[in-house]
């Protein structure tokens, strides 16, 4: 009786121990509810082209004010050139209708002025604007006054042993000729450096270069047919003084860096939509950095000084902590790789910069336009253009985030990402734009 009592007890002990160890065991997680089905998201979450890549999409419909669609629109992406649109929206909020050319004051007859980063002067792609001819007509003596800009020629994260390729020009506070030597079959434009060219050998492919800290350019040979070569150059304070003396014949020279106390003028030169339209459609990097350049300027109203990274905090901190996601914002052209943007910070950032210009026809005008300009002319062929966006290319990474138009009339503002690919990037292009051609056709 007493053994079976034992038995019984340890039986009833066990059956305890095991119920107390269940219950203590950790719940199994529920899987959370799958997202609804939507079939613009799903067009890139379900793309054979974009599945070994990292890829962000985000849809917004401006009449709803709504976002449509979104597929990791909350990942950071290297954003390449749409960094302009960042770079865009910080001009539309600083400057006014007119570049800012230059800041000066004179002392008796003698005229002293800066560079306020304006990259019109004596551009070869530009018109000419009144600033040759303020410093020409100027009867008395000038004076360059070179020591206002603080910042570096390259901005961070760039690749420094691409300093000779015409996409990298290099920054500074007054370019000249755009900051390029534009070497055109016979002819050495500025005419100044046609005796710094020297042929360093010949092979069957042709290419023209620099040293990397002088002015001395060298040629594998030289083509027979038309061509055009642009190159940059090295500036310095002494080169742009020697380049405006060359041009306007007459001497132009170095002011000393001592305090300048009295007021100083601003000289205004071209319409300011010349700048941001080719930023935009050629994708012009030095043009990019020079606005941002010049939107730091405006903030120097005491001429201390000023480089590119006031200009971007400033921005910031007074016109984007209502984006999303904070933007990682490093340069004004989007070179760095150190640039990290989300697709839903930049649907909010379209949406400022729609904003600020409400006239569709001269915000769609300064965007590449598909099938008619910029550097998606060659896509979205239509009888009527349909796409109106900035493209952003580094080595595997396409992305291309703006405006499109659908077949019913409506106005949708995207995002797509695209970093991390191993495919050609042609593929990733007509990816992106039998997407977006559906949506067009289909929203």
């Amino acid at each position: 009786m007493l053994r079976h009592l034992q038995t019984y007890l340890f039986t009833f002990y066990c059956c305890l121990l095991f119920s107390s160890c269940a219950t203590s065991q950790p719940k199994k997680a529920q899987a959370s509810p799958l997202p609804e089905t939507n079939k613009w998201r799903d067009l890139v979450a379900n793309s054979a082209i974009f599945r070994q890549s990292h890829t962000g999409f985000a849809l917004y419909d401006l009449e709803q004010q709504s976002m449509v669609a979104e597929y990791q629109a909350d990942h950071y992406f290297t954003p390449a050139s749409n960094t302009k649109l960042f770079t865009l929206y910080a001009g539309l909020s600083l400057l006014g209708d007119s570049i800012p050319a230059l800041r000066y004051i004179t002392k008796g007859d003698s005229l002293i002025f800066w560079g306020t980063g304006d990259p019109s002067l004596l551009h070869p792609d530009m018109p000419s604007s009144n600033v040759l001819d303020f410093l020409k007509n100027w009867r008395g003596k000038l004076f360059y006054y070179p020591h206002h800009y603080t910042g570096k020629r390259f901005g961070p994260g760039w690749s420094w042993g691409d300093y000779d390729e015409y996409y990298q020009c290099e920054i500074s506070p007054l370019p000249v000729y755009g900051n390029i030597v534009r070497f055109t079959n016979n002819t050495v434009s500025p005419r100044v450096f046609k005796d710094s060219v020297r042929t360093a050998g010949w092979t069957e492919k042709f290419n023209l270069s620099r040293d990397e800290f002088n002015n001395g350019f060298f040629s594998t040979g030289w083509p027979t047919g038309s061509f055009t070569e642009d190159v940059p150059y090295r500036t310095s304070p002494l080169m742009v003084a020697q380049l405006l003396a060359d041009t306007l014949k007459k001497e132009v020279r170095l002011f000393p860096k001592i305090p300048l106390n009295s007021p100083s003028s601003t000289l205004y030169s071209l319409p300011i939509d010349t700048l941001y339209r080719r930023m935009l459609q050629v994708s012009d990097n030095m043009f990019a950095e020079q606005i941002m350049l010049m939107c730091a300027a405006k903030l120097d109203s005491t001429n201390v000084g000023f480089e590119i990274p006031q200009g971007i905090e400033y921005v910031k901190k007074q016109f984007l902590v209502d984006l999303p996601d904070e933007p990682i914002w490093e340069d004004g052209s989007g070179l760095s790789r150190y640039n990290l943007f989300t697709p839903r910070s930049i649907i909010k950032l379209l949406q400022k910069i729609q904003t600020r210009v409400p006239d569709q026809e001269r915000l769609f005008g300064l965007m590449s336009i598909g099938g008619k300009a910029g550097t998606i002319k060659n896509q979205y062929k239509s009888r009527e253009p349909f796409i109106f966006a900035k493209t952003g290319s580094l080595s595997n990474i396409y992305c291309l985030s703006g405006f499109l138009k659908t077949k019913k009339g409506k106005i949708l503002i995207f995002s797509t990402m695209n970093n991390n690919y191993i495919k050609k990037t042609v593929e990733i292009r007509k990816e992106v734009e039998r997407i977006l051609t559906e949506i067009h056709e289909k929203y």
